[in-house]
Protein backbone atom coordinates (compact mmCIF):
# COMPACT_ATOMS: atom_id res chain seq x y z
CA UNK A 1 0.00 0.00 0.00
CA UNK A 2 1.68 3.24 -0.67
CA UNK A 3 0.88 6.72 0.03
CA UNK A 4 0.16 9.58 -1.99
CA UNK A 5 3.25 11.19 -2.09
CA UNK A 6 4.78 7.60 -3.14
CA UNK A 7 2.17 7.35 -6.06
CA UNK A 8 2.68 10.62 -7.24
CA UNK A 9 6.25 9.91 -7.39
CA UNK A 10 5.80 6.41 -9.50
CA UNK A 11 3.48 8.49 -11.62
CA UNK A 12 6.11 11.46 -12.34
CA UNK A 13 8.66 8.44 -12.79
CA UNK A 14 6.90 7.17 -15.43
CA UNK A 15 6.35 9.78 -17.66
CA UNK A 16 8.42 10.02 -20.58
CA UNK A 17 10.25 13.42 -20.16
CA UNK A 18 11.58 12.14 -16.66
CA UNK A 19 14.04 10.14 -17.50
CA UNK A 20 14.93 12.33 -20.80
CA UNK A 21 15.53 14.94 -18.41
CA UNK A 22 17.99 12.62 -16.49
CA UNK A 23 19.71 11.38 -18.70
CA UNK A 24 20.24 14.47 -20.42
CA UNK A 25 21.47 16.41 -17.27
CA UNK A 26 23.76 13.70 -16.91
CA UNK A 27 25.17 13.97 -20.64
CA UNK A 28 25.77 17.58 -19.72
CA UNK A 29 27.35 16.73 -16.61
CA UNK A 30 29.84 14.04 -17.66
CA UNK A 31 31.19 16.73 -20.78
CA UNK A 32 31.13 19.37 -18.32
CA UNK A 33 33.48 16.90 -15.73
CA UNK A 34 36.50 16.62 -17.83
CA UNK A 35 37.32 20.40 -17.64
CA UNK A 36 37.38 19.84 -13.51
CA UNK A 37 39.45 16.53 -13.72
CA UNK A 38 41.86 17.94 -16.27
CA UNK A 39 44.55 18.57 -13.89
CA UNK A 40 45.04 15.27 -12.57
CA UNK A 41 46.19 13.50 -16.18
CA UNK A 42 49.71 14.01 -16.79
CA UNK A 43 51.06 16.27 -19.94
CA UNK A 44 52.51 13.51 -21.91
CA UNK A 45 49.40 11.44 -21.57
CA UNK A 46 46.81 12.83 -24.46
CA UNK A 47 49.67 12.43 -27.28
CA UNK A 48 50.36 8.38 -26.61
CA UNK A 49 46.35 7.81 -26.53
CA UNK A 50 45.21 10.14 -29.54
CA UNK A 51 42.72 12.68 -27.79
CA UNK A 52 42.81 15.15 -30.66
CA UNK A 53 40.66 12.94 -32.24
CA UNK A 54 37.54 13.28 -29.78
CA UNK A 55 36.27 16.12 -31.58
CA UNK A 56 35.59 14.23 -34.61
CA UNK A 57 34.17 11.33 -33.12
CA UNK A 58 31.85 13.78 -30.84
CA UNK A 59 30.57 15.26 -34.10
CA UNK A 60 29.58 11.98 -35.52
CA UNK A 61 27.94 10.99 -32.29
CA UNK A 62 25.73 14.68 -32.18
CA UNK A 63 24.59 14.40 -35.94
CA UNK A 64 24.18 10.72 -35.92
CA UNK A 65 22.07 10.87 -32.78
CA UNK A 66 19.74 13.50 -33.65
CA UNK A 67 18.62 11.20 -36.48
CA UNK A 68 18.23 8.56 -34.21
CA UNK A 69 16.21 10.25 -31.88
CA UNK A 70 13.56 11.58 -34.77
CA UNK A 71 13.50 7.99 -35.94
CA UNK A 72 12.98 6.67 -32.77
CA UNK A 73 10.09 9.12 -31.90
CA UNK A 74 8.23 8.73 -34.83
CA UNK A 75 8.24 4.89 -33.97
CA UNK A 76 7.08 5.16 -30.70
CA UNK A 77 4.02 7.17 -32.05
CA UNK A 78 3.59 4.80 -34.38
CA UNK A 79 3.93 2.03 -32.15
CA UNK A 80 0.89 4.22 -30.15
CA UNK A 81 -1.05 4.71 -32.26
CA UNK A 82 -1.22 0.56 -33.35
CA UNK A 83 -1.85 0.08 -29.30
CA UNK A 84 -5.07 2.61 -30.04
CA UNK A 85 -6.17 0.96 -33.20
CA UNK A 86 -5.15 -2.97 -32.50
CA UNK A 87 -5.68 -3.50 -28.88
CA UNK A 88 -7.72 -0.27 -27.20
CA UNK A 89 -7.19 3.15 -26.12
CA UNK A 90 -6.95 2.76 -22.33
CA UNK A 91 -3.51 0.29 -23.15
CA UNK A 92 -1.60 3.30 -24.42
CA UNK A 93 -0.70 4.25 -21.54
CA UNK A 94 1.05 1.31 -20.57
CA UNK A 95 2.59 1.21 -23.58
CA UNK A 96 3.54 5.17 -23.01
CA UNK A 97 5.29 3.88 -19.80
CA UNK A 98 7.77 1.26 -21.65
CA UNK A 99 11.18 1.67 -19.61
CA UNK A 100 13.16 -0.11 -22.38
CA UNK A 101 11.56 2.79 -24.90
CA UNK A 102 12.36 5.64 -22.40
CA UNK A 103 15.74 4.21 -21.41
CA UNK A 104 16.57 4.31 -25.80
CA UNK A 105 15.27 7.72 -25.71
CA UNK A 106 16.49 9.23 -22.91
CA UNK A 107 19.93 7.87 -23.63
CA UNK A 108 19.74 8.87 -27.00
CA UNK A 109 19.03 12.51 -25.98
CA UNK A 110 21.73 12.30 -23.60
CA UNK A 111 24.08 11.36 -25.69
CA UNK A 112 23.17 14.12 -27.97
CA UNK A 113 23.66 16.53 -25.66
CA UNK A 114 27.04 15.10 -24.50
CA UNK A 115 28.37 15.74 -27.67
CA UNK A 116 26.88 18.63 -28.42
CA UNK A 117 28.15 20.14 -25.03
CA UNK A 118 31.79 18.21 -25.45
CA UNK A 119 31.84 20.28 -29.30
CA UNK A 120 31.33 23.46 -27.65
CA UNK A 121 33.54 23.49 -24.84
CA UNK A 122 35.92 22.34 -27.18
CA UNK A 123 36.12 25.21 -29.37
CA UNK A 124 36.24 27.26 -26.75
CA UNK A 125 39.41 25.49 -25.23
CA UNK A 126 38.12 24.71 -22.21
CA UNK A 127 39.52 21.25 -22.08
CA UNK A 128 43.35 21.83 -22.75
CA UNK A 129 44.85 18.68 -23.75
CA UNK A 130 44.57 16.71 -20.48
CA UNK A 131 41.23 17.66 -20.79
CA UNK A 132 40.57 15.78 -23.96
CA UNK A 133 42.15 12.62 -22.34
CA UNK A 134 39.39 12.34 -20.31
CA UNK A 135 36.17 13.47 -22.84
CA UNK A 136 37.78 11.09 -24.85
CA UNK A 137 37.73 7.90 -22.53
CA UNK A 138 33.96 8.87 -21.51
CA UNK A 139 33.35 9.42 -25.08
CA UNK A 140 34.19 5.84 -25.90
CA UNK A 141 32.35 4.94 -22.71
CA UNK A 142 29.21 6.50 -24.31
CA UNK A 143 30.15 4.86 -27.86
CA UNK A 144 29.39 1.57 -26.06
CA UNK A 145 26.43 2.48 -24.14
CA UNK A 146 24.98 3.73 -27.62
CA UNK A 147 25.72 0.49 -29.20
CA UNK A 148 24.07 -1.93 -26.34
CA UNK A 149 21.14 0.49 -26.49
CA UNK A 150 21.00 0.28 -30.18
CA UNK A 151 21.04 -3.17 -30.05
CA UNK A 152 17.99 -3.56 -27.35
CA UNK A 153 15.77 -1.52 -29.40
CA UNK A 154 16.23 -3.41 -32.44
CA UNK A 155 15.15 -6.59 -30.79
CA UNK A 156 13.03 -4.48 -28.87
CA UNK A 157 10.98 -3.00 -31.22
CA UNK A 158 10.08 -6.37 -32.95
CA UNK A 159 7.15 -6.09 -30.32
CA UNK A 160 6.77 -2.73 -29.44
CA UNK A 161 2.96 -2.22 -29.58
CA UNK A 162 2.04 -5.58 -30.85
CA UNK A 163 -1.25 -6.82 -29.37
CA UNK A 164 0.57 -10.07 -27.98
CA UNK A 165 3.12 -7.47 -25.64
CA UNK A 166 0.77 -4.43 -24.97
CA UNK A 167 -2.01 -7.75 -23.35
CA UNK A 168 0.52 -8.95 -21.50
CA UNK A 169 1.20 -5.54 -20.18
CA UNK A 170 -3.00 -5.03 -19.37
CA UNK A 171 -1.99 -8.36 -17.07
CA UNK A 172 0.59 -7.31 -15.55
CA UNK A 173 -0.79 -4.42 -14.47
CA UNK A 174 -4.04 -6.25 -13.45
CA UNK A 175 -2.46 -8.72 -11.58
CA UNK A 176 0.02 -6.05 -9.60
CA UNK A 177 -3.05 -4.34 -8.54
CA UNK A 178 -4.74 -7.02 -7.68
CA UNK A 179 -2.13 -9.07 -5.63
CA UNK A 180 -1.70 -5.21 -3.67
CA UNK A 181 -5.00 -5.28 -2.97
CA UNK A 182 -5.02 -8.82 -1.79
CA UNK A 183 -1.74 -8.29 0.38
CA UNK A 184 -3.51 -5.60 2.04
CA UNK A 185 -7.28 -5.44 1.67
CA UNK A 186 -9.38 -2.54 2.18
CA UNK A 187 -6.54 -0.41 2.55
CA UNK A 188 -5.43 -2.32 6.02
CA UNK A 189 -8.88 -1.34 7.78
CA UNK A 190 -11.86 -3.31 8.26
CA UNK A 191 -14.84 -4.37 5.22
CA UNK A 192 -17.41 -2.14 4.79
CA UNK A 193 -20.58 -3.99 4.22
CA UNK A 194 -23.66 -3.24 2.34
CA UNK A 195 -26.18 -1.32 3.34
CA UNK A 196 -24.12 -0.58 6.09
CA UNK A 197 -25.69 1.99 9.31
CA UNK A 198 -22.57 4.36 8.94
CA UNK A 199 -23.29 5.15 5.35
CA UNK A 200 -26.33 7.40 6.24
CA UNK A 201 -27.08 10.59 8.74
CA UNK A 202 -26.33 11.73 11.69
CA UNK A 203 -23.20 10.76 10.62
CA UNK A 204 -21.53 13.35 7.95
CA UNK A 205 -20.38 13.08 4.30
CA UNK A 206 -17.11 14.12 3.03
CA UNK A 207 -17.57 15.51 -0.65
CA UNK A 208 -15.26 16.87 -3.00
CA UNK A 209 -16.05 19.79 -5.98
CA UNK A 210 -14.36 17.75 -8.85
CA UNK A 211 -16.29 15.19 -11.53
CA UNK A 212 -13.74 12.24 -12.09
CA UNK A 213 -12.57 9.14 -10.94
CA UNK A 214 -10.90 7.88 -8.08
CA UNK A 215 -7.27 7.31 -9.20
CA UNK A 216 -5.63 6.52 -5.91
CA UNK A 217 -6.51 6.52 -1.76
CA UNK A 218 -4.33 7.06 0.78
CA UNK A 219 -5.55 4.38 3.46
CA UNK A 220 -2.50 5.09 5.47
CA UNK A 221 -3.10 8.67 5.93
CA UNK A 222 -7.15 7.57 6.45
CA UNK A 223 -6.07 5.05 9.31
CA UNK A 224 -3.64 7.81 10.95
CA UNK A 225 -6.00 10.60 10.81
CA UNK A 226 -8.83 8.74 12.26
CA UNK A 227 -6.83 7.97 15.28
CA UNK A 228 -6.04 11.34 15.68
CA UNK A 229 -9.14 12.72 15.27
CA UNK A 230 -11.00 9.80 17.25
CA UNK A 231 -13.67 9.21 14.52
CA UNK A 232 -14.49 6.39 12.44
CA UNK A 233 -13.95 6.68 8.67
CA UNK A 234 -16.41 4.59 5.82
CA UNK A 235 -14.80 4.53 2.52
CA UNK A 236 -17.07 4.35 -0.27
CA UNK A 237 -15.16 5.54 -3.22
CA UNK A 238 -12.37 3.02 -3.84
CA UNK A 239 -10.41 3.47 -6.77
CA UNK A 240 -12.18 3.15 -10.12
CA UNK A 241 -15.32 4.50 -8.59
CA UNK A 242 -17.03 7.59 -10.73
CA UNK A 243 -17.89 10.63 -7.88
CA UNK A 244 -18.60 13.91 -8.20
CA UNK A 245 -19.55 16.95 -6.17
CA UNK A 246 -22.71 15.19 -5.00
CA UNK A 247 -21.34 11.70 -4.06
CA UNK A 248 -19.57 11.14 -0.80
CA UNK A 249 -16.63 9.53 -0.71
CA UNK A 250 -16.22 8.96 2.72
CA UNK A 251 -18.59 8.99 5.50
CA UNK A 252 -17.26 10.40 9.14
CA UNK A 253 -18.69 8.60 12.27
CA UNK A 254 -18.17 11.43 14.62
CA UNK A 255 -17.90 14.97 15.70
CA UNK A 256 -14.80 16.34 13.17
CA UNK A 257 -14.76 19.98 11.99
CA UNK A 258 -14.57 21.19 8.44
CA UNK A 259 -10.18 20.89 8.67
CA UNK A 260 -10.79 17.66 9.77
CA UNK A 261 -13.16 16.93 6.32
CA UNK A 262 -10.48 18.67 3.99
CA UNK A 263 -7.98 16.53 5.54
CA UNK A 264 -9.79 13.21 4.87
CA UNK A 265 -11.00 14.56 1.09
CA UNK A 266 -7.47 14.80 0.75
CA UNK A 267 -6.30 11.43 0.75
CA UNK A 268 -8.32 11.03 -2.24
CA UNK A 269 -7.00 11.59 -5.67
CA UNK A 270 -9.56 12.36 -8.41
CA UNK A 271 -8.41 12.33 -11.95
CA UNK A 272 -10.51 12.25 -15.71
CA UNK A 273 -9.63 8.83 -16.42
CA UNK A 274 -8.88 5.38 -14.53
CA UNK A 275 -5.44 4.25 -13.02
CA UNK A 276 -4.08 1.04 -13.45
CA UNK A 277 -2.36 1.40 -9.83
CA UNK A 278 -5.31 0.73 -7.22
CA UNK A 279 -7.87 -0.57 -9.50
CA UNK A 280 -7.65 -4.25 -10.62
CA UNK A 281 -11.31 -4.22 -11.49
CA UNK A 282 -10.14 -1.85 -14.38
CA UNK A 283 -7.06 -4.01 -15.50
CA UNK A 284 -10.34 -6.31 -15.69
CA UNK A 285 -12.56 -4.01 -18.33
CA UNK A 286 -9.30 -3.68 -20.42
CA UNK A 287 -8.61 -7.44 -20.97
CA UNK A 288 -12.43 -7.74 -21.79
CA UNK A 289 -12.08 -4.74 -24.11
CA UNK A 290 -9.60 -6.40 -25.97
CA UNK A 291 -11.38 -9.47 -26.45
CA UNK A 292 -14.29 -8.10 -27.37
CA UNK A 293 -12.55 -6.26 -30.02
CA UNK A 294 -10.92 -9.27 -30.75
CA UNK A 295 -14.25 -10.74 -31.49
CA UNK A 296 -15.68 -7.99 -33.94
CA UNK A 297 -16.66 -8.22 -37.16
CA UNK A 298 -13.62 -6.47 -38.49
CA UNK A 299 -11.10 -7.90 -36.60
CA UNK A 300 -12.60 -11.40 -36.42
CA UNK A 301 -9.30 -12.29 -34.07
CA UNK A 302 -10.88 -15.61 -31.95
CA UNK A 303 -7.36 -16.81 -30.98
CA UNK A 304 -6.60 -13.49 -29.38
CA UNK A 305 -9.99 -14.12 -27.29
CA UNK A 306 -9.11 -17.74 -26.49
CA UNK A 307 -5.21 -16.12 -25.46
CA UNK A 308 -7.13 -13.90 -23.58
CA UNK A 309 -9.38 -16.52 -21.63
CA UNK A 310 -5.44 -17.92 -20.00
CA UNK A 311 -4.83 -14.48 -18.95
CA UNK A 312 -7.97 -14.60 -16.90
CA UNK A 313 -7.33 -17.50 -15.34
CA UNK A 314 -3.88 -16.17 -14.48
CA UNK A 315 -5.55 -13.54 -13.03
CA UNK A 316 -7.88 -14.82 -10.97
CA UNK A 317 -5.07 -16.98 -9.59
CA UNK A 318 -3.80 -14.49 -7.45
CA UNK A 319 -7.37 -14.11 -6.19
CA UNK A 320 -7.12 -17.78 -4.86
CA UNK A 321 -3.55 -16.45 -3.02
CA UNK A 322 -6.05 -14.44 -0.32
CA UNK A 323 -5.16 -14.82 3.01
CA UNK A 324 -7.38 -16.58 5.44
CA UNK A 325 -6.75 -14.24 8.37
CA UNK A 326 -6.48 -10.28 7.50
CA UNK A 327 -4.39 -8.53 9.59
CA UNK A 328 -6.05 -5.42 10.28
CA UNK A 329 -3.47 -2.52 10.73
CA UNK A 330 -6.43 0.28 10.89
CA UNK A 331 -9.64 -0.76 12.86
CA UNK A 332 -11.04 2.66 12.74
CA UNK A 333 -10.99 2.37 9.28
CA UNK A 334 -14.06 0.77 6.89
CA UNK A 335 -13.04 0.71 3.29
CA UNK A 336 -15.66 -0.83 0.39
CA UNK A 337 -14.45 -4.11 -0.76
CA UNK A 338 -13.90 -5.22 -4.22
CA UNK A 339 -15.79 -8.67 -4.89
CA UNK A 340 -14.55 -11.74 -7.13
CA UNK A 341 -18.33 -11.40 -8.51
CA UNK A 342 -17.58 -8.18 -9.33
CA UNK A 343 -13.68 -9.09 -11.46
CA UNK A 344 -16.12 -12.03 -12.74
CA UNK A 345 -18.28 -10.17 -14.51
CA UNK A 346 -15.70 -7.51 -15.42
CA UNK A 347 -13.39 -10.28 -17.52
CA UNK A 348 -16.06 -12.30 -18.90
CA UNK A 349 -19.31 -11.03 -19.37
CA UNK A 350 -18.02 -9.12 -22.55
CA UNK A 351 -16.62 -12.23 -24.05
CA UNK A 352 -19.21 -14.39 -23.18
CA UNK A 353 -21.28 -11.77 -24.98
CA UNK A 354 -19.28 -11.47 -28.20
CA UNK A 355 -17.97 -14.67 -28.20
CA UNK A 356 -21.21 -16.69 -27.86
CA UNK A 357 -21.89 -18.03 -31.29
CA UNK A 358 -18.29 -18.92 -31.64
CA UNK A 359 -17.91 -22.81 -30.42
CA UNK A 360 -13.90 -22.68 -30.19
CA UNK A 361 -14.11 -20.03 -27.66
CA UNK A 362 -17.42 -21.36 -26.32
CA UNK A 363 -15.17 -24.63 -25.03
CA UNK A 364 -12.51 -22.77 -24.26
CA UNK A 365 -14.68 -20.77 -21.57
CA UNK A 366 -15.97 -23.62 -20.37
CA UNK A 367 -13.02 -25.18 -19.72
CA UNK A 368 -11.80 -22.49 -17.77
CA UNK A 369 -15.24 -22.08 -15.62
CA UNK A 370 -14.40 -25.80 -14.79
CA UNK A 371 -10.85 -25.17 -13.87
CA UNK A 372 -11.54 -21.86 -11.81
CA UNK A 373 -14.23 -23.89 -10.26
CA UNK A 374 -11.59 -26.14 -8.63
CA UNK A 375 -9.52 -23.18 -7.23
CA UNK A 376 -9.09 -22.77 -3.05
CA UNK A 377 -11.27 -20.14 -2.49
CA UNK A 378 -15.01 -21.18 -1.48
CA UNK A 379 -16.10 -18.20 -3.73
CA UNK A 380 -14.66 -19.81 -6.97
CA UNK A 381 -17.22 -22.72 -7.82
CA UNK A 382 -20.34 -21.00 -7.16
CA UNK A 383 -19.28 -18.43 -9.34
CA UNK A 384 -18.18 -20.14 -11.82
CA UNK A 385 -21.20 -22.79 -12.41
CA UNK A 386 -23.24 -19.14 -12.75
CA UNK A 387 -21.27 -17.66 -15.27
CA UNK A 388 -20.80 -20.85 -16.81
CA UNK A 389 -25.18 -21.67 -17.17
CA UNK A 390 -25.47 -17.55 -18.67
CA UNK A 391 -22.50 -18.92 -21.14
CA UNK A 392 -24.47 -21.61 -22.65
CA UNK A 393 -27.83 -19.79 -22.32
CA UNK A 394 -26.60 -16.48 -24.46
CA UNK A 395 -25.14 -19.57 -27.33
CA UNK A 396 -28.47 -21.17 -27.40
CA UNK A 397 -29.74 -17.56 -27.97
CA UNK A 398 -27.30 -17.56 -30.89
CA UNK A 399 -27.55 -19.80 -34.59
CA UNK A 400 -25.38 -22.09 -33.39
CA UNK A 401 -26.31 -25.97 -34.62
CA UNK A 402 -27.54 -28.44 -32.29
CA UNK A 403 -24.90 -30.40 -32.65
CA UNK A 404 -21.98 -27.78 -31.54
CA UNK A 405 -24.44 -26.61 -28.58
CA UNK A 406 -24.71 -30.43 -27.42
CA UNK A 407 -20.69 -30.14 -27.18
CA UNK A 408 -20.82 -27.14 -24.97
CA UNK A 409 -23.52 -28.50 -22.58
CA UNK A 410 -21.38 -32.09 -22.24
CA UNK A 411 -18.21 -29.49 -21.59
CA UNK A 412 -20.40 -27.19 -19.22
CA UNK A 413 -21.62 -30.82 -17.29
CA UNK A 414 -18.25 -31.43 -16.15
CA UNK A 415 -18.51 -28.89 -13.81
CA UNK A 416 -20.98 -30.82 -11.42
CA UNK A 417 -18.54 -33.38 -10.65
CA UNK A 418 -15.52 -30.58 -10.79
Amino acid sequence: MTSKWQWWLNQIVRRIWFRATLFSVGGVVTALLAVAFSSYIPAELPAKIGADAVDKILGIIASSMLTVTTFSLSTMVAAYSAATNNVTPRATKLVMEDSTTQNVLATFVGSFLFSLVGIIALATGAYGDQGRVILFVVTIGVIILIIVTLLRWIDHLSRLGRVTETTERVEKATIEALRSWIESPCLGGKELKDNDPRLSAPNTPVHQPKVGYVQHVDGGALGQISEELDVEIAVVAIAGKLVAPNIPLAWIIGDVDEEGQKRIASAFTIGDVRSFDQDPRFGAAVLAEIASRSLSQAINDSGTAIDLISRYMRVLTVWDEHADEIDVQYPRLHVAPIRLEDVFDDLFIPLARDGAAILEVGIRLQKAFITLSGFRHPEFKRIAVQHSRSAIKRAEATSMIEEDLDKLRRIASLLGSA
